[in-house]
C-alpha cells in the first residue's frame, strides 16, 4: 500500500541530492529595506559565508484606469547564508526562510540545524504566522551506483510511480519521457505534489546517466502559528517517509544498503 506505515531505515548509498525546508510568511518590509546584521550575527558560526542578490518577480497583470496593464514588482533581496563546507545553505527573503542540504542523513539533523535559525528569526522579526511551511526531497536513483545497471525500473520502483513502464510489453528503450505527476490532500492538513520518472540530473551536463527521479514536496498551509511549526514539519516528514518506502520495491530498498533506525 503507497501510504502505509514503514519503518524508518538509514541508507549506505542513499538516492537524496537535496533536501529543502520552506517557511512562507506574509511579507515583512524591513528585511527588503535592512541587511539582516542582527540575523547573521545570531547564526555566523554554523553559517559563515554570505551572499546577496536582487531577484526580480515575474511581471503580473493588474488593472490601471479600467484597463489592463503588466507591471513589474520592485525586486526582492534574497539574503544567502551558507556553511563553511558549502553543503547546507539558509535563505531569507521578505517573504520566506529557507533551509536546504546537499547532505542529508536524518531528519533528527537536519531539525537541529534549522532549529536555531528559525528561532533567531521569529525572535528578530516576530512573524504573526506563516502561510505555508513546505518539506521538499529530491531522489535520484542511480542504476550504476547500485550495481544494477540492466536492471528495469520495473524491478525496482513500484509500478504507481512507473505509468506505462509498468507495463511487462513496453520497452524501456524505447520510451523518450514517462514521468508522473501528482497533486493531492493528504491527511493533517497537508498536501503533496510529486513528479516520479527517468531523467537527467542539471539536464546531462555533468552525468549522461538517466536516473529515476522522485521529487516529493510536502506541505501545509493557513495560519500557521509559529510554536506549531515543529510539530507541523513532523508530519510533513512522516509522510515523506511513507511514500518514499512505498516507492521502492524489495529489491532496491535492498541494494541501497537499508538498516533500520533506533
Amino acid at each position: 500500500m503507497l501510504f502505509s506505515h514503514y519503518d524508518r531505515y538509514q541508507y549506505a548509498r542513499s538516492p537524496l541530492v537535496e533536501v529543502i525546508c520552506q517557511l512562507r510568511f506574509p511579507a515583512i518590509l524591513s528585511i527588503n529595506a535592512n541587511d539582516p546584521v542582527n540575523f547573521q550575527e545570531a547564526i555566523r558560526q554554523e553559517f559563515p559565508r554570505f551572499n546577496k542578490a536582487q531577484e526580480r518577480p515575474a511581471p503580473k497583470m493588474t488593472m490601471v484606469d479600467g484597463a489592463p496593464k503588466l507591471v513589474q514588482p520592485d525586486p526582492i533581496t534574497n539574503y544567502s547564508f551558507i556553511s563553511e563546507d558549502g553543503l547546507w545553505k539558509l535563505n531569507l527573503t521578505q517573504n520566506f526562510i529557507a533551509l536546504s542540504t546537499l547532505r542529508y542523513h536524518r531528519w533528527e539533523d537536519f531539525a537541529q540545524r534549522l532549529d536555531r535559525p528559525l528561532a533567531q528569526f521569529i525572535q528578530i522579526y516576530h512573524p504573526t504566522f506563516f502561510e505555508r511551511v513546505g518539506l521538499r526531497y529530491v531522489n535520484a536513483f542511480s542504476r550504476r551506483a547500485l550495481g544494477l545497471e540492466g536492471t528495469p525500473w520495473s524491478d525496482l520502483i513500484q509500478p504507481a510511480f512507473l505509468g506505462v513502464m509498468a507495463e511487462p510489453d513496453v520497452d524501456e528503450s524505447k520510451i523518450g519521457k514517462c514521468s508522473l505527476e501528482v497533486n493531492m490532500a493528504l491527511e493533517d492538513n497537508c498536501r503533496m505534489k510529486v513528479h516520479a520518472g527517468p531523467g537527467l540530473l542539471g539536464g546531462g551536463k555533468k552525468d549522461p546517466e538517466v536516473k529515476f527521479i522522485l521529487d516529493n514536496d510536502f506541505s501545509s498551509a493557513g495560519n500557521i502559528a509559529p510554536d506549531k511549526v515543529a510539530s507541523g514539519l513532523e508530519d510533513l516528514h512522516y509522510h515523506a517517509v511513507r511514500l518514499f518506502r512505498g516507492a521502492l520495491t524489495s529489491e532496491l530498498h535492498t541494494a541501497m544498503g537499508a538498516e533500520p533506525l533506533v
